[in-house]
């Protein structure tokens, strides 16, 4: 197992960072955050001409064919940039789910507009307050009509289509809920916007009144999908994680080296001391975790279950704690709005939530261990 990317993965890195330098700097994601644009449409158009979104997509349905290592990459690097753009819903969970699941004919009408940016898709599994189960969904579906509500639904209002999970039998199991596709331009849908503490990354309530609907997936399969799904985007949200971790600690360290207090640099302090090195501590595990992840994604490994849950715990934790002790040590400017660590504070804790909550993560740790060691 070598947990290391090659000499063309490292290029494609460089590539990523110096671009995201140029087009996504500080000011960019602050314009986003004041502004009334929902997300960088030249930011997201530049990563389309790249071919950033196509890297993991076959080649025969308009992507680059390179695979999932490659997209880890790009997803550290958007992180750390805290690239205000639709990436992950169309590329970590519509993209992904329709290579899993998409019969031939959906992959060709999707996919390439997804690599080229010309469409955004998302998923919608959440129904309000509560870790997403089978039970507590309650949108239906039904000759090939859905009716219900999804909220928060990530790029929900700037998506052209969603993937929604819907009930599909009445006894509330897995095997009663399947997966549809549905082009938010049809009848029947309402989309109102949902204010987050990290306004730079779009959400949205969806609303569905006997809308048209497009099976994905055999029917009574959609948890299971949904389940695989998740635990695809977890390993690259983790990168994302990572990536933002690691810049809060480089904007510590740095802070606390230029900072003067009582003649000396603050970084002297034995406290700073402290928190740079549980920082530095928590990113080092978790992209270790975030490798192992990469791996297995990667590979396409049976222990990809509790590799991603592993890594999205362990970058959950880092991100939470880098960006939180970034703020500590700049100290009362690090509250301010003209410094730049609440950016990171903000979309730590939005991607702590992305996906399900921190504690349902452990939750799925702890079950999918001890599922392979009583195996």
């Amino acid at each position: 197992m070598n947990f290391e990317f090659s000499e063309e993965q490292l290029a494609l890195r460089d590539q990523a960072r110096r671009f995201l330098t140029d087009k996504c700097p500080p000011k960019a994601v602050r314009a986003i955050l004041d502004g009334k644009d929902r997300y960088d449409r030249a930011l997201w158009k530049g990563l389309a001409d790249l071919g950033f979104m196509g890297v993991a997509i076959p080649e025969e349905f308009g992507g680059l064919g390179a695979g999932h290592l490659e997209l880890c990459v790009i997803a550290e690097e958007l992180g750390r940039a805290l690239a205000p753009a639709p990436f992950s819903s169309s590329i970590y969970l519509a993209a992904e789910a329709l290579m899993l699941a998409g019969s031939e004919e959906q992959k060709q009408k999707y996919l390439p507009k997804l690599a080229s940016g010309e469409m955004i898709g998302t998923i919608a599994f959440s129904e309000g307050p509560g870790n997403p189960s089978p039970k507590n969904i309650q949108t239906v579906a039904a000759s090939g009509r859905i009716a219900g509500s999804k909220n928060p639904v990530a790029d929900g209002d700037i998506a052209d289509f969603i993937i929604v999970a819907a009930r599909t039998g009445k006894a509330g199991g897995e095997d009663d809920i399947s997966l549809f596709i549905v082009d938010v331009a049809a009848q029947g849908v309402t989309r109102t916007i949902v204010e987050t503490l990290d306004p730079t990354r779009a959400h949205a309530k969806v609303d569905f009144v006997n809308t048209p609907a497009e099976s994905l997936g055999p029917k009574g399969q959609g948890w299971r999908i949904l389940q695989d799904v998740l635990d695809r985007a977890a390993v690259l949200t983790a990168f994302e994680q990572v990536g933002g971790a690691d810049r809060a600690l480089e904007m510590a360290r740095d802070y606390a080296l230029d900072r003067m207090a009582f003649g000396r640099p603050i970084g002297s302090f034995q406290a700073i001391k402290h928190m740079l090195a549980d920082m530095y501590v928590a990113a080092t595990l978790a992209r270790s975790n975030a490798y192992y992840g990469a791996w297995a994604l990667s590979t396409g490994a049976a222990e990809l279950p509790r590799a991603a849950a592993t890594a999205r715990v362990s970058a959950t934790q880092a991100f939470q704690l880098c960006a939180k002790n970034n703020i500590q040590t700049h100290g009362g400017m690090g509250f301010t709005w003209e410094f730049d660590c609440h950016l990171y504070y903000r979309r730590a804790n939005l991607l702590a939530l992305s996906l399900g909550s921190l504690s349902q993560w452990e939750d799925k740790l702890i079950t999918r261990m001890r599922a392979t060691n009583a195996a």
